[in-house]
């Protein structure tokens, strides 16, 4: 690719996209082909894998784009904030999109916190494709109050000891690795909180899907028994684990926000809800088309007030307290807009199975009960609102 320099944006776009267009598989150019979300997170199905969307993910990781603004040594692309943000925004109109908490969470605190070799050894990977991981974080008794966590990580000296369980483990089941936060000091809270990574094929580790009520199975409760890792797999200090974790847990709330998008697969409902009401009777309805317009305008504010904070971040020392607030904002506009689907679709929204509903409708149903899970996940609402008090406002502890 040719040296565009600092300013000239425009150019290195265009090279961007047409490079992009020249790697594009023939058969996903179809937007009626069919595609597998779950093939593009990386780890086992890379490995040998002939599907046109695996071919598209290598090929882009191949010049560093899954991760463009990391550094080359570490497999990224080296790019500036603002090339990266081309390269990001040129992607993401094809399909598949780059799913992996390998680059959304994982990556950015070991670019921070890692030591020289850790990152050696898992960033190309990650970049690639060739490790998928999870997120070993709540546990039964440790939800919003994740400090209070009890997973047992003893060193044993040659090695570190983990015993415990972790729950809402997303895609544990399909991980090749786990980023995880155990305790190594029973005596403190906070400041007995380790950050370390696991290989999901140690023995001892055991993971069983939780069904939801929609009937899939994305979470996991995780089991960890007399399992063994090496010394090196410790990130950062002992016990300084709850300082990576708190970043790590602004760039999961950034990217759910993200995912939040009109119409995205995080808000259960898709399509244009104007067009849904119109086809479903009720378009003349003022009071429904006020709600959807306010939400419609709302989402787009937050589209771009994301645009913004991710920009300010990759400028900067990475995110802040505002991903609280932009969390708390997306998840409720996510529930809301499932809602409004459910009401445009009247009694054709309360469909769950059998004859007298398409496809469409079973999924809106479906969907509108997940989006109570999103002021849950990434952080509670709750949580996130004492985040915004206490970091953002400055507010002080109730008396």
């Amino acid at each position: 690719m040719a040296d565009f320099g600092a300013t000239d944006l425009d150019a290195f776009a265009r090279e961007v996209r047409a490079d992009l267009a020249a790697m594009y598989p023939p058969e996903l150019r179809d937007p009626n082909a069919a595609t597998d979300p779950e093939a593009v997170w990386g780890g086992r199905a890379f490995e040998g894998s002939d599907d046109p969307q695996i071919t598209w993910m290598k090929r882009v990781a191949a010049k560093g784009w899954t991760a463009p603004a990391w550094p080359r040594d570490y497999g990224g692309a080296g790019l500036s904030a603002a090339e990266a943000r081309v390269v990001e925004r040129e992607i993401a109109k094809f399909r598949p999109a780059v799913l992996a908490f390998g680059i959304w969470m994982l990556g950015p605190v070991l670019l921070e916190y890692a030591n020289e070799a850790q990152k050696k050894e898992h960033l190309p990977k990650i970049v690639e494709g060739r490790i998928r991981w999870c997120q070993g974080y709540s546990e039964p008794g440790a939800g919003s109050d994740l400090a209070g966590l009890a997973t047992r990580c003893e060193d044993k000296g040659d090695h570190w000891l983990i015993n415990g369980s972790k729950i809402w483990t997303s895609y544990a089941d399909k991980a090749d690795w786990c980023f995880c936060l155990v305790r190594t000091d029973a005596a403190k809270k906070h400041e007995g909180i380790s950050f370390v990574l696991i290989d999901m094929a140690s023995p001892g580790v055991e993971t069983r899907p939780i069904q939801l009520i929609s009937g899939e199975s994305p979470f996991c409760e995780t089991f960890f028994a007399d399992v063994r890792i090496p010394k090196e797999n410790l990130v950062g200090r002992v016990n300084g684990g709850w300082e990576i974790a708190k970043r790590l847990l602004q760039y999961e709330r950034q990217n759910i926000s993200a995912g939040f998008g009109e119409g995205g697969s995080a808000g259960g409902a898709s399509g244009d809800l104007a067009s849904i009401a119109a086809t479903y009777g009720v378009g003349d309805d003022a009071d429904l088309r006020k709600r959807i317009t306010e939400n419609k305008m709302n989402f787009a504010a937050l589209r771009q007030t994301i645009a913004r904070s991710a920009a300010e971040s990759k400028a900067g020392n990475g995110p802040s307290a505002t991903t609280s607030i932009i969390k708390y904002a997306a998840a409720e506009l996510a529930k809301e807009r499932s809602e409004l689907m459910i009401e445009a679709l009247g009694h054709q929204g309360l469909g769950w199975d059998g004859a007298g509903f398409e496809t469409p409708e079973i999924v809106a149903t479906r969907g509108w009960l997940r989006t109570k899970a999103n002021s849950i996940e990434g952080g509670t609402s709750e949580v996130n609102l004492n985040v915004v008090a206490k970091r953002v406002l400055g507010l002080p502890d109730p008396k």
